[in-house]
């Protein structure tokens, strides 16, 4: 991973000296993706042990009560990385002040804590209905509400902005490959020991807590926690548009969340438990790109937050990489995808085919819609994101059973990649019609004399 890092500084240096943070957005980027890299090799090992392990039906219930916890986890959460990194922040003096670092660490602190009860409840709600429309054995309802809870009590995106905000993404990603690591070998001890899916849900709820743990150590290490800074009042008190930024951010997030996790389980309300396991394979080998997408926003929103005059070219730039990046992944999948599935999950799952082709093709758009909707964020235009999303995902869950009667998988595929062509237009249009936007792009290279003021990102 550190080797891949320090790869990617050359090519950012050959990008210009007119952007030096590119220079730094690379090396995020080489720390992120060296992590993504290890945790997909693993992912195939754990995901081929648990589908081979428990069929169809059981991968299926494996895959539906998954699927419950994250999208409770993103409901109920707050996106705290990104509140550290843009208070945490001081855009007209680059670095970190440790002052509005520890204050801003105390408000995501206090979210979490928030995110915490009102997860916790959510989950009791759902579990006790979820016989009425979800297809998940009863016995499984306690298991179900157990990782539901764990996923709430591991949340971890404070400690995760804590390193982003002292650009420390080495020490972040050598902590998050605790995650695979645990679910791998637990994933073989329920291989041996407990082979029903109360074995492997155990293996996830517990490589959550190993993750959370190392990346709190490692973080805390970093940058000091305050008790005295934990405080709900503090942020909004200096910031009025903090309250409005912290509901889009998590609104924006929930959208993300609708268009993975709770489309798995609308999939496996409308069509069963089989179907939603095979739609959850194909989706984690076939938007793997989405993870890609959100590496991309990661690396570079901490630079576009602290780099305003070249924040448009960073992200055109970016943009225009991860195209090239998604049609290669596009082309891969259609040559290597069949044997692939039948390779990690079993010949049975083959019939998942097209749909994983379809689900990659929608996360190339997202990979190329990453940095429009970091430059967004950036700018403070987090609810301007999150409207764009909005619609399109809406839509897309609405139409989702008409899809899946038309075409079962592939229905639904389709369904995704709509709302992600949809979004990626919005985020572009949205981009090209914000003032600052428009006033950097048309700022002459050579102008003799720089504005009297520089534009506004703030809100």
């Amino acid at each position: 991973m550190a080797r891949f890092a320090a790869k990617a500084r050359p090519y950012a240096q050959a990008l210009g000296p007119s952007l030096p943070r590119m220079n730094q957005v690379f090396a995020n980027m080489g720390w992120l993706l060296g992590g993504r890299g290890f945790n997909a090799v693993l992912s195939l090992v754990y995901l081929a042990i648990a589908a081979r392990t428990l069929g169809t039906d059981g991968f299926g219930h494996f895959a539906l009560i998954i699927a419950l916890g994250q999208a409770v986890t993103g409901f109920s959460s707050f996106q705290t990385w990104q509140f550290i990194v843009r208070w945490g922040a001081d855009p007209d003096n680059p670095g970190v002040d440790l002052q509005r670092a520890l204050e801003a660490t105390g408000f995501a602190v206090a979210l979490d804590g928030v995110s915490v009860a009102v997860g916790t409840l959510a989950s009791a709600v759902l579990v006790l209905t979820a016989p009425l429309w979800l297809d998940v054995p009863p016995h499984l309802m306690w298991l179900t509400f157990i990782y539901c809870v764990i996923s709430l009590l591991t949340i971890r995106t404070t400690p995760t902005g804590m390193l982003r905000l002292h650009s420390e993404y080495g020490k972040a990603t050598w902590a998050e490959a605790v995650q695979p690591i645990i679910r791998t070998t637990g994933a073989g001890l329920a291989l041996w020991l407990m082979p029903d899916v109360t074995g492997f849900i155990l293996a996830f709820a517990a490589s959550e807590i190993g993750t959370a743990i190392a990346l709190w150590v490692v973080a805390v290490r970093v940058q000091p926690v305050s008790l005295a800074s934990i405080s709900l009042k503090a942020i909004p008190a200096r910031h009025k548009d903090a309250w409005r930024f912290v509901l889009s951010t998590n609104m924006s997030g929930s959208l993300a969340v609708a268009g993975k996790q709770v489309m798995i389980l609308l999939v496996g309300t409308f069509g069963g438990a089989y179907l939603a396991g095979g739609f959850r394979i194909a989706n984690q080998l076939g938007v793997a790109l989405i993870a890609l997408a959100q590496t991309i926003s990661k690396a570079i929103l901490p630079e576009l937050v602290q780099s305003r005059d070249g924040a448009v070219e960073i992200a055109r730039r970016m943009a225009n990489i991860a195209a090239v990046a998604g049609v290669a992944a596009v082309v891969s999948a259609i040559l290597f995808g069949r044997p692939g599935i039948a390779l990690i999950a079993g010949e049975e799952f083959t019939g998942f085919y097209w749909a994983m082709i379809i689900l990659s093709i929608a996360g190339a758009v997202e990979l190329v819609g990453a940095s429009l909707e970091s430059l967004l964020i950036s700018a403070g235009k987090a609810h301007v994101a999150f409207l764009v999303r909005l619609f399109p995902t809406i839509l897309a869950l609405l139409m989702l059973e008409m899809a899946i009667d038309w075409k079962g998988a592939q229905g639904a595929g389709f369904a995704v990649l709509g709302s992600s062509v949809l979004t990626v237009v919005g985020f572009y249009l949205a981009i090209v019609n914000l003032k600052q936007f428009r006033l950097v792009v048309d700022e002459p290279e050579d102008a003799a004399t720089p504005p009297t003021q520089p534009p506004n990102t703030s809100a």
